[in-house]
């Protein structure tokens, strides 16, 4: 019998037979864990890599538990609440189907597909279930079977969406979690036991629910759920998009490349685009007193060709579109406001010179002839180049950039004169059922990709940059966003396909000793799950062509 000496956490030795399982090697503070209102150990840190507390003894060395104040542990944990409602729900109402959507308001929103509509009341009998279950704090079972042996069992649960991912997986077997007598398939670390979940709740929100859990910067309290109604209709309205192009998720995108379907695939997606596009410029030109259209949106959210596109559809229209650039209204670089952090905030709505940039709109509504500046962003000051704008009749001003819906950016300028677009690349595909994709994920590989093809920065400079990008985003974008008059979805259902090839050639390259190295690996497992689909079969108009080159607008 081989056994093997570790190291805790808590400076105590254990010893254990070589295959034993971790969850034996921190029994004694994980029980304790469990019982005490100290955060929740969800993972395992094994000489400093992350695995799941089921992984098998193999060496000596330092054994940490890892808690949710831990970003992957977080993830891991809501993972596992995923898991403990679809169980609880399914006890109640065995024949439903269950689906997890996307993220809305620090929740994430699913619905229950049952005979009879969800309700109130309903939600209430699977929380009583879900509570039962974390009581009795069971064991989450890790089970390895042969792929066939594992599309079976969701044949027989009447899960085709498993069925059809399952059956894509190049490898031979495949791992599943097991809670009492349920199986499922998930992509990503989980929980040991339901009883780690000591924070959450379930939000009825029709016509389906939104799963709560605590955020890693607050890990013991349920964040605040705000309305975001707008940005919820944007996701119904690309689930009906799914629906017309037949591809609800990953399995089924995968079904349809192929020489005889993926041409159409592609048109009409590209279409429902085009014709969302002239929808929006339809609205505009109904507005007559419109004179300024502010277009804003998170990173890598196809802005710019989007504004392109617009203007196309505003000449159809009988308007005439002129651009006017945010970036040459920064104030001179010795001027940029001081961010928390003691650098320059380039991103600081006060980064601009709001004064000017209201003097210059209210004189082209005035009709008079403007002299814009032009930024140098080699000196860091600005130019006059003799850059002089008017605005005709049916004219109007496109002004693209990330503090478009604020309306301190032109606070001189009446409502009524401008017109709000949120843009924002918010994916309605996941892998199946019960494994979304981020609505940031989709963001991320097209930053990666573009900075990859583009700029000459590797996929580990850009997720290093993610989270600076990302406090951005939530501080000046995100805010403001349910004050758009309308908001444009610019993901493509096919998309990952085409990224996919690109991706995956920076990813691979990010080693274990990189911070980002779990986030690479997280993405490299869910783009893994799509079929390639070669970038010459991307029309040189789409949104997708700004992050993969060859678009008809512009060069890189």
């Amino acid at each position: 019998m081989d056994l093997l000496k570790l190291k805790l956490e808590n400076g105590k030795n254990k010893v254990l037979e070589n295959g034993s399982e971790y969850y034996k090697a921190i029994e004694e503070i994980y029980e304790e864990n469990l019982k005490s209102n100290d955060l929740p150990i969800v993972l395992v840190r094994i000489n400093g890599e992350y695995h799941e507390l089921t992984t098998k003894v193999e060496g000596e060395g330092l054994v940490e538990g890892v808690r949710i104040d831990d970003g992957l542990a977080m993830a891991a944990y809501g993972r596992t609440l995923q898991f403990v409602f679809i169980k609880a729900a399914l006890d109640i109402f065995k024949d439903a189907r269950i689906t997890i959507e996307h993220s809305i308001s620090k929740g994430i929103f699913g619905e229950i597909h049952k005979e009879e509509a969800l309700n109130a009341e309903d939600l209430i009998l699977i929380k009583k279930r879900m509570a039962e279950l974390i009581n009795q704090n069971l064991r989450i079972e890790k089970v390895k079977f042969l792929r066939e042996d594992a599309i079976k069992i969701f044949e027989n649960y009447g899960m085709d969406d498993k069925v059809k991912l399952l059956k894509e997986l190049k490898s031979e077997h495949v791992k599943l979690y097991k809670l009492e007598d349920r199986y499922d398939y998930f992509y990503g670390s989980m929980g040991y036991s339901t009883g780690i979940l000591k924070n959450y709740d379930v939000i009825y929100y029709d016509p389906g629910f939104i799963l709560m859990r605590p955020e890693t910067s607050n890990p013991t309290e349920i964040p605040m759920f705000v309305e975001n109604r707008k940005l919820f209709n944007i996701f119904y309205e690309t689930d009906k998009w799914l629906s017309i192009l037949d591809v609800p998720d990953v399995g089924s995108l995968n079904e349809k490349v192929n020489p005889e379907e993926l041409g159409d695939l592609i048109r009409v997606s590209e279409a429902l685009h085009e014709k969302k596009i002239a929808y929006i410029a339809d609205m505009i030109n109904d507005r007559k007193e419109v004179k300024i259209i502010l277009i804003a949106g998170p990173s890598s959210s196809g802005k710019t060709t989007f504004a392109k596109r617009l203007a196309i559809q505003l000449r159809v229209n009988g308007l005439i579109p002129i651009p006017v650039s945010l970036d040459d209204y920064f104030v001179n670089r010795v001027d940029t406001p001081i961010g928390e952090d003691g650098k320059p905030d380039f991103e600081s709505i006060n980064a601009l010179d709001l004064e000017l940039f209201n003097k210059d709109l209210n004189e082209i509504l005035e009709g008079k002839v403007v002299e814009l500046p032009t930024y140098n962003f080699k000196t860091g000051e600005r130019e006059w180049l003799g850059n002089k704008i008017s605005l005709p009749e049916n004219g109007v001003l496109i002004i693209e950039g990330i503090h478009g819906l604020n309306d301190k950016l032109t606070s001189t300028i009446p409502d009524f004169n401008k017109f709000k677009i949120y843009i924002s690349a918010l994916t309605q595909l996941n892998v199946d059922n019960h494994n979304r994709i981020a609505t940031t994920d989709v963001r991320k590989v097209r930053r990666i990709v573009r900075d990859y093809l583009s700029r000459g920065y590797g996929a580990e400079d850009t997720l290093n940059m993610w989270p600076s990008i990302k406090r951005g985003e939530e501080k000046n974008i995100f805010t403001f966003q349910e004050e758009a008059d309308v908001m444009f979805n610019s993901t493509l259902v096919y998309e990952l396909s085409v990224l996919k090839k690109y991706a995956l050639a920076e990813l691979v390259k990010i080693n274990l000793e990189s911070p980002v190295y779990y986030e690479a690996k997280r993405l490299i497992s869910f783009l893994n799950f799509f079929k390639e689909i070669d970038k010459e079969k991307v029309p040189d108009n789409s949104i997708l062509r700004e992050f993969i080159g060859g678009s008809c607008f512009y060069k890189y």
